[in-house]
C-alpha cells in the first residue's frame, strides 16, 4: 500500500511502509503533541519537508483517508 501526505494537491511525503505516513500525519495535525512541543515540532518539521499552515490530506492508494489542519506556528 502506498500512503501519502498531500497539501494543495502536491505530494509532500510518501511511503509504502504503512507506519510512517500515518504517524507523521497525526504529528502534523497535533494528535500526538500539544503545547510547546507541538509548536516546536511544526517549526522544525514543516520547514524541513515544505509543509505550510492550512489543510493537509492523508491518502492510502489514492483514496482520501483523512483531512487535517496545520495551524499557524
Amino acid at each position: 500500500m502506498k500512503t501519502e501526505i498531500r497539501q494543495n494537491g502536491k505530494v509532500i511525503l510518501s511511503s509504502t511502509d504503512d507506519i510512517s505516513i500515518p504517524m507523521i500525519f497525526k504529528n502534523l495535525c497535533g494528535k500526538n503533541f500539544s503545547g510547546n512541543n507541538y509548536q516546536n515540532y511544526l517549526r522544525t518539521v514543516c520547514q524541513d519537508i515544505g509543509v505550510t499552515t492550512g489543510t493537509i490530506e492523508y491518502y492510502a492508494d489514492n483514496v482520501l483517508i483523512e483531512k487535517g489542519t496545520i495551524p499557524e506556528f
